[in-house]
């Protein structure tokens, strides 16, 4: 059985550009070994923007070294990279970009989102490349919600959407360089889930909205990540409210992190290569 290890919470809010006012749930400079294989987690909202013409986002920006998941619960975005990679995804799509040996994007609130406004709210999650990979070529991965599988828990408990991984033989679409399950879960209120995961992995919650109850004691609600011990394979939760969670399972690297902004290696002195790679041009230029 899967024990808590620890609950983590950031209340602060920022903005990211003009169009993502987030919490940064966790990072590689807080919780990187316990984590593994990832870097970094950001949640976008929920929050509600006036129709506008105005092009809300984050310019054009570098990264090296990791894979960038967007997972879009309410809202819209839209996305451009040098690598030639684009596209627009609203409520249940994902993007999967594999930055590798570096890329320069840029990310906006979507045209048709931004000019009828209302409801948004995303996750974005920083997935780390082992070292053999980092330097491999980019890519980028548009993942529809019809293409996500989505599978009913017994006894009516709520579904599995299978982003990535697999749940009950049932595979994602998202192809990933280390063993891993990225899960986005509904779950009915006052039922329970019985989860069998690997062994010795990486295992969080993160509940998007809802509560849950992890043991006898520990509950763990709206914009909480529950980490757990890595040992055990069976993973209990009591469901206290409808909820939305995502669940982070991987199989941890075990090599050193090295980061700085947007780059994430694993020495300095290829941190030191990224940056003149970066401002020697080596990472190309976004067509129009």
């Amino acid at each position: 059985m899967k024990e808590l290890a620890f609950i983590k919470r950031s209340n602060e809010r920022h903005w990211v550009g003009d169009g993502f006012p987030v919490r940064s749930i966790f990072s590689y400079n807080d919780i990187a070994e316990e984590m593994s294989p990832f870097l970094l987690m950001d949640h976008a909202g929920p929050a509600n923007f006036p129709a506008t013409s105005h092009k809300l986002g984050v310019g054009q920006h570098p990264h090296r070294g990791f894979e960038t998941v967007t997972i879009v619960y309410e809202g819209g975005v839209s996305h451009k990279d040098s690598s030639g990679g684009g596209g627009t995804i609203g409520p249940g799509d994902v993007q999967w970009m594999t930055a590798a040996s570096g890329l320069i994007h840029e990310e906006y609130h979507s045209p048709a989102f931004a000019k009828q406004g209302g409801a948004f709210e995303m996750v974005q999650l920083w997935v780390n490349l082992p070292a053999r990979d980092k330097m491999t070529a980019p890519g980028y991965q548009g993942i529809t919600a019809g293409e996500i599988p989505q599978v009913a828990l017994p006894e009516g408990a709520g579904e599995v959407r299978v982003i990535a991984g697999n749940y009950d033989d049932t595979h994602g679409p998202a192809r990933t360089f280390t063993p891993m399950n990225v899960w986005d879960m509904h779950l009915n209120a006052h039922h329970q889930v019985s989860l069998d995961l690997p062994e010795g992995h990486t295992t969080a919650l993160f509940v998007i909205k809802g509560a849950i109850r992890l043991g006898n004691h520990h509950s763990v609600r709206t914009a909480e990540l529950a980490v757990m011990e890595r040992r055990g394979s069976q993973l209990v939760i009591d469901v206290e409210a409808d909820t939305t969670l995502l669940l982070l399972n991987g199989a941890p690297l075990n090599e050193p992190i090295v980061g700085h902004g947007p780059f994430v290696m694993n020495t300095h002195e290829e941190i030191i290569q990224a940056i003149n790679d970066y401002n020697s041009g080596r990472f190309g230029q976004i067509g129009r």
